[in-house]
């Protein structure tokens, strides 16, 4: 089911624009200074591609936090966004309960749940989704696109992202089968290995999103980390040979040139000590297109795995679980 799901994503961004372009999204009383994203997992990772896309264009401060609790700096002048697809993350609804005593402008992004309920109920500003996708992670889409269109309604942000999720649609929908098979045959590479994720700066939500995936999807534990920051840390760590483990570098034409020559650096000293080291190359204009096609690209690189793994890539027993156990606490 998982790749059928992966399948839909084109269509997905394009229901999420009509959501989008459909929202109503009011003015706050107090001018916003800054911004807050409160959401975790498939909901969260969201917020950290828009933090992306936008930090060459917004003047606010664009933050995302992954936990129970809210910085102080969060206050009236506060655009506090809540993202879970749900609408019952644990963790969220804390950071909700703490937002209302704030006074920030709290806008609600979900399918429904409590924070559903919550909008309606204290006439919050909300977005609601399709509620009908079995698993949340695969509504990466809905979670993007909602926060541009929150960003870009209260003018934050130009209407520049429209057309560049446009063509975004239309090009993995152009590559939908060169896409699957390229990453199947990066699957079958490194399937039987642990995954090392490396990109710069500028994408890092595109490697959080395909550890994510590898997690959730194939069943199996891999890392990802940043250049240049990997380049005064964990580099140092490669001195001995670790040929279980497979480096895969996501990259962009147009990364920055001093890291294009990092990359090139790292490349030859970790070649000394694992033979599986894979570029995987963005195709697009902008940064939201590049990612874009690397989330679609990374996606079904994750499937592939989980059919080699015999995983099931819907279920997540273990995170039910942990549920379980806290609700008794």
């Amino acid at each position: 089911m998982m790749d059928e799901l992966i399948s839909r994503f084109a269509d997905q961004l394009t229901e999420a624009m009509q959501i989008g372009e459909a929202a109503k999204i009011t003015p706050h009383h107090l001018p916003v200074h800054k911004v807050y994203v409160a959401g975790l997992g498939g909901s969260g990772i969201g917020a950290n591609f828009v933090q992306e896309f936008i930090r060459e264009e917004c003047p606010i401060p664009y933050n995302v936090g992954k936990g129970y609790t809210i910085p102080k700096f969060v206050d009236e002048n506060t655009l506090a966004i809540c993202s879970s697809y749900s609408g019952n993350t644990e963790e969220t609804l804390e950071s909700y309960e703490q937002m209302l005593k704030t006074g920030a402008k709290i806008v609600i992004i979900s399918s429904g749940g409590k924070l559903i309920e919550e909008a309606k109920k204290r006439n919050l500003d909300y977005i609601q989704v399709p509620g009908d996708w079995p698993s949340p992670r695969a509504c990466l889409g809905y979670s993007i696109v909602q926060q541009l269109y929150v960003m870009y309604r209260l003018g934050f942000i130009s209407d520049k992202f429209v057309g560049e999720l446009k063509s975004a649609i239309d090009l993995i929908k152009y590559d939908k089968e060169d896409i699957q098979s390229s990453a199947k045959q990066v699957a079958d590479r490194i399937y039987n290995k642990i995954p090392i994720i490396y990109t710069t700066d500028r994408s890092e939500a595109v490697a959080v999103r395909l550890r994510q995936q590898i997690n959730e999807n194939a069943k199996m534990l891999c890392w990802h980390h940043v250049i240049p920051e990997m380049n005064h840390n964990e580099l140092v760590g490669w001195t001995e040979k670790h040929e279980d483990m497979a480096v895969i570098y996501l990259r962009n034409s147009d990364d920055y040139k001093r890291n294009q020559v990092r990359i090139k650096i790292n490349q030859e000293i970790i070649s000394k000590y694992t033979d599986t080291i894979i570029d995987i190359y963005s195709k697009g204009n902008s940064l939201i297109e590049k990612s874009i096609y690397l989330v679609n690209f990374g996606d079904w690189i994750s499937w592939y795995m989980s059919v080699h793994k015999g995983a099931d890539s819907i279920e997540v027993n273990v995170i039910d679980y942990l549920k379980s156990e806290l609700s008794k606490v």
